[in-house]
């Protein structure tokens, strides 16, 4: 019998739980990387150009969605932590983009990896035949497409100098509003392909699945206001790096992440079978 058809005990969530955090604290450290490499040069030229007045004046918005987690503020006093970045800030702009974004990463990330292991535990053994690593794969790439790539088409990140005062509330509120709309729909997407797959085949409910899923957000994205606060003296390419920044820093965030936990998982799950395969074989030599 070969080992890909011996039966496993199935791990405990708490395995799960816990090569999540592993794989979530070396997936902040990954994103900690990027966000310093190509997030922090675009974020320090935008505050020159807001403290030098050549753009409307923004505030700090408590609208965190990671640039690997840094924060992801409409009016982005950074894309990194809300930077406070006046002469009587508290904490440095070198502290800001060194030990605050470290810290602000590593504890998304761990946090991160922790839900992710737990859902990868309730998603193993109902994904069809996929074992923990290719559960682990599933749920952070739909995790990534729902809770980022989906609200950022709608709602992308703004450096420093960009956004009113004023909108602060509507614009937090139109993007989490985007974000529960998005993982809703993924998960009520991946109900109905087990369901549909059962009857008419993974292909058919898997199509199913994802035409029901654009939809939805589509619709949402829609229905949702949109807000173009960009000023017109902002230069296009920087408004360009640092977006992709943000976008680079929460692929390295997800996809670390999800490599990771795979692998972890499936060096567990072999381990699990390990002793089931001695005892077949003991009893095929017999």
């Amino acid at each position: 019998m070969s080992s890909s058809t011996i039966p496993r005990a199935p791990l405990a969530v708490r395995t799960f739980l816990v090569r999540g955090l592993v794989a979530g604290l070396l997936a902040g450290f990954a994103a900690f990387a990027v966000a310093y490499v190509v997030g922090e040069p675009p974020v320090d030229a935008a505050i020159q150009i807001e403290e030098s007045g050549a753009a409307a004046p923004a505030e700090t918005e408590a609208h965190s969605h990671a640039e690997g987690t840094e924060a992801h503020s409409h009016d982005e006093a950074s894309a990194t932590e809300g930077h406070s970045h006046g002469e009587d800030a508290a904490v440095s702009r070198g502290e800001q983009s060194t030990g605050g974004l470290l810290t602000a990463t590593v504890v998304f990330g761990t946090a991160l990896g922790g839900i992710v292991g737990v859902v990868t535990a309730f998603a193993t053994g109902r994904l069809g035949r996929f074992g923990p690593a290719a559960s682990a794969g599933v749920v952070t790439g739909l995790g990534f497409l729902a809770y980022y790539l989906v609200p950022y088409t709608k709602y992308p990140p703004n450096p420093p100098a960009v956004g009113s005062g004023d909108t602060i509330g509507a614009r937090t509120a139109d993007y989490f509003s985007m974000v529960v709309v998005s993982v809703v729909a993924v998960v009520v997407a991946v109900a109905v392909a087990r369901a549909i797959a059962a009857r008419r085949g993974a292909f058919t409910g898997i199509a199913a699945a994802a035409v029901g899923y654009v939809v939805v957000v589509v619709v949402a994205g829609l229905l949702l206001r949109t807000h173009q606060e960009v000023p017109d003296t902002f230069p296009a390419a920087l408004l360009w790096q640092f977006r992709l920044a943000s976008l680079m820093t929460q692929a390295a965030l997800w996809g670390v992440l999800g490599l990771v936990l795979a692998g972890l998982l499936d060096r567990d799950w072999r381990r699990a079978g390990e002793p089931r395969e001695r005892a077949e074989l003991v009893g095929a030599g017999r």
